[in-house]
């Protein structure tokens, strides 16, 4: 209470240490976090168009937003580092990132935060850019001009402390007062809490601009004659659009339909949304995976057996056929079937007969045949592994599923969906992913398709903390391929050779300059001491658990020990 400029847990070091600046990709990132550098004269010239055209209010309400939603995401890099809600020094460790961030010099006039919810802040903020332009484009105003800092601040004491706390500017340079001031409390304890509804509800402030531009708007066209997508399908690109758009004509008929497509891309969903879209959707939907079944049973599970056709044939049991009548059968990995099979699915498909092994009963079926595989077929006919009568059979009406590498548009969209799921299956709040994470999910390849994403994103809900953002390490358990970066040094300049370090640090070792024991003994004592003897904020600096920390200090120091010279008494 009354402490200004509380010490941050890793100093000004370690947040410096999260920018950094790839000069491969045009790229400055603030730990996982993308980041902007811009001019303030462009900034402010923007402010000025903003106030002009939506008047003060508008604008100020549009700023106040922006500020809210770069302070709440500061604090969660806050939070990495703090042990509770209450830490007082990871508090002032993120509010650090606004010098960082040429926001301005913010100190602390007085900071409460306890266990029982209780909250007070009074900062001063030096050069604060909003202050300054504001003064250069309008001379001295008559009211608080640091809209976007006082947003700022409501968004990080909100996110960091999990409840609505409002900030007010008391004093400001665009009023002609030496610094500005801002005060914190929860929103409750304020006479006058109006002007939080702006984080709430952020149409009030979008109002004016609707206002002014509603004369030259109009209403777009009700009648949308493209087929939207049932609600567990998800996809924008054109290449999803080519393919869904061809379910519908063959819906509405009983033609055989032949999916293609790399594992993973969603055949089965497809096959699904055809058998719902057309007559039989009343009827059973029957997936068989041809590939999952003994070869010598195929014949069994798809036509069914009779009592004591074979050894181990203890009751009658209906085939795939039979359960799939009056609805869909969809066969997947289609070519995968033995021969003497594709001779007895080829009569069922043109007779509409199938016959049970072990009876002579001829029996009719009525069902729709979906077909999936992910091999060549026309390949494998050539090579004698699958009758080309039953080819042409099955290739009347064929449907190419293009992989997620081409689908570009739809891995966003389809990684909320499955973080949404995951979050609700594990009981687990979070953010969504970071500006980094987002990165990686666009830049890899998805060999395994929707079906890989769909497992990793349920990894990343499971590793990321609660409350925070999936994180690149979170989704990906090997290395994520990123570029090196350059960073700030001691002096806060941009040091170029910090992407090289790493290839110098093993150089250093294979030269014998170094042994790997040195090097993990000074990457150890380095956290240990940036993190002022925390072992958990060390573990986290280095990506380890505290256990595999510790075990590793203790090593260190028992081969300390064993490599000290023993005493020895001299006469």
């Amino acid at each position: 209470m009354g402490n200004p400029r509380l010490p941050a847990r890793d100093g000004s070091d370690g947040l410096r240490a999260g920018l950094h600046f790839s000069n491969e990709t045009g790229q400055i990132w603030l730990r996982e976090h993308r980041m902007l550098l811009a001019h303030a004269g462009a900034l402010a010239s923007l402010r000025q168009e903003l106030i002009e055209t939506l008047g003060i209010d508008g604008a100020r309400g549009l700023f106040m937003r922006m500020g809210y939603v770069s302070g709440a995401r500061n604090a969660e890099l806050a939070r990495l580092r703090a042990q509770s809600t209450w830490d007082v020094e990871a508090y002032a460790s993120g509010l650090q990132l606004q010098t960082l961030e040429g926001i301005g010099r913010p100190s602390t006039v007085r900071l409460e935060l306890d266990r029982t919810g209780g909250f007070y802040a009074e900062f001063l903020l030096e050069n604060s850019w909003e202050g300054q332009w504001y003064c250069h484009d309008y001379g001295v105003h008559s009211a608080p001009v640091c809209w976007m800092q006082v947003g700022y601040a409501c968004g990080f004491a909100s996110t960091f402390v999990g409840r609505p706390i409002l900030f007010k500017e008391t004093e400001c340079t665009g009023m002609g007062q030496a610094n500005c001031r801002i005060i914190g409390k929860p929103v409750g304890e304020w006479d006058d809490a109006s002007e939080y509804s702006l984080f709430n509800d952020p149409e009030l402030q979008a109002e004016p601009l609707f206002n002014q531009q509603a004369p030259a708007l109009e209403p777009r066209s009700s009648n949308d004659d493209t087929e939207k997508p049932p609600a567990d399908m998800v996809g924008t690109s054109p290449g999803f659009r080519t393919a869904y758009n061809l379910l519908k004509p063959a819906a509405d008929s009983s033609i055989t339909v032949l999916l293609l497509g790399e594992t993973g891309v969603g055949k089965e969903l497809f096959a699904r949304a055809l058998h719902s879209m057309g007559p039989r959707c009343g009827g059973p939907f029957v997936a068989v995976n041809c590939a999952a079944i003994p070869r010598e049973l195929v014949e069994s599970e798809l036509f069914g057996v009779e009592r004591g056709a074979f050894t181990g044939a203890h009751a009658t049991r209906l085939g795939r056929f039979e359960r799939a009548h009056g609805g869909t059968l969809f066969l997947d990995e289609i070519g995968d079937l033995p021969l003497s099979t594709q001779g007895k699915l080829l009569r069922a498909l043109q007779e509409g007969e199938i016959e049970r092994l072990g009876d002579q009963r001829i029996r009719k079926v009525d069902v729709r045949l979906v077909a999936a595989t992910q091999a060549k077929l026309q390949q494998l006919v050539k090579e004698g592994r699958f009758r080309p009568d039953l080819y042409y059979r099955l290739n009347a009406y064929q449907i190419e599923i293009p992989p997620l590498r081409e689908r570009k548009e739809d891995i966003s969209p389809l990684a909320k969906r499955f973080l949404a799921r995951y979050c609700a299956v594990h009981g687990k709040k979070l953010r969504g992913f970071t500006d980094k994470a987002k990165r990686a999910l666009l830049t890899y390849p998805w060999p395994g398709n929707i079906r890989e994403l769909q497992n990793m994103v349920e990894r990343g809900a499971i590793l990321a903390p609660n409350g925070s953002r999936v994180e690149v390490h979170h989704l990906f358990p090997v290395g994520n391929g990123l570029v090196p970066e350059a960073g700030l040094d001691e002096n806060g300049s941009l040091d170029l050779n910090h992407g090289d370090s790493a290839k110098r640090l093993c150089e250093a070792m294979f030269n014998s300059v170094l042994t790997l024991e040195q090097i993990e003994a000074t990457l150890l004592d380095i956290a240990v001491a940036k993190a002022r003897g925390n072992l958990s904020s060390a573990a986290r600096m280095l990506g380890v658990t505290r256990p595999q920390i510790a075990y590793r200090l203790k090593r260190m120091r028992e081969r300390a020990r064993r490599n000290q010279p023993a005493l020895t008494q001299q006469p």
